[in-house]
């Protein structure tokens, strides 16, 4: 019988799981580190041999190495988030990278530019590394219902949560042209706001 927790007996469900690392399969390492440093992500310090890069604001990390994957060099696929998809892939283009046009998700199929209304998970981009692993950029500033717990919320960047006050203080410009008066109680309306952005809760009136 294995010994208790110090937590006693939990559930699974409430056991914290954070995803750490992913590993991508490459070809050559040393070009795929060229690559992604080019993308501005952070070399981090790790055992001779494995090379692994943090993308800014991210909690999780990539993996490339000798012996790492038997997978195919150029099979991997996986999202990359951000809140501005046309200044991510400005950015992308003035570093050198190779990212397709930003385009939308409709009815009908990919439509170029983004999503009018600027719909969180509407807005994409994609880029390559070159053995072909293609990251698929997306464009999220207020998740689905469920996805992220209220009491969890977090801004893993000051970038992100300059880009969460923006936002927040162009509602709350509504809110005040509803309302028609000055809300002297704004901290406490952002604070409310920033949290219904990543929880998918019922943002505030």
């Amino acid at each position: 019988m294995s010994p208790k927790s110090a937590q006693g007996d939990a559930s699974i469900e409430s056991v914290d799981v954070k995803l750490e690392v992913i590993v991508i399969p490459v070809s050559d390492i040393d070009r795929a580190k060229a690559f992604y440093l080019r993308l501005g992500w952070r070399l981090d310090q790790t055992p001779p041999g494995i090379v692994q890069l943090t993308p800014h604001g991210s909690d999780c990390s990539v993996q490339f190495g000798p012996g790492l994957t038997s997978a195919t060099p150029g099979s991997a696929m996986a999202y990359l988030i951000v809140s501005d998809i046309e200044a991510a892939h400005d950015a992308l283009v003035a570093a050198g990278v190779e990212v397709v046009d930003v385009f939308h998700v409709s009815p009908d199929g990919p439509v170029d530019g983004p999503d009018p209304q600027r719909r969180s998970y509407f807005s994409r981009a994609t880029l390559r590394d070159p053995d072909g692993n293609t990251w698929l950029l997306q464009e999220i500033t207020t998740r689905l219902p469920g996805r992220i717990e209220g009491g969890s919320t977090s801004f893993s960047s000051t970038s992100d949560l300059a880009s969460a006050l923006r936002r927040a203080a162009a509602a709350h410009g509504e809110h005040e042209k509803r309302t028609g008066e000055h809300d002297d109680n704004w901290p406490d309306w952002y604070a409310a706001y920033l949290v219904s952005e990543q929880s998918g809760a019922k943002p505030p009136e």
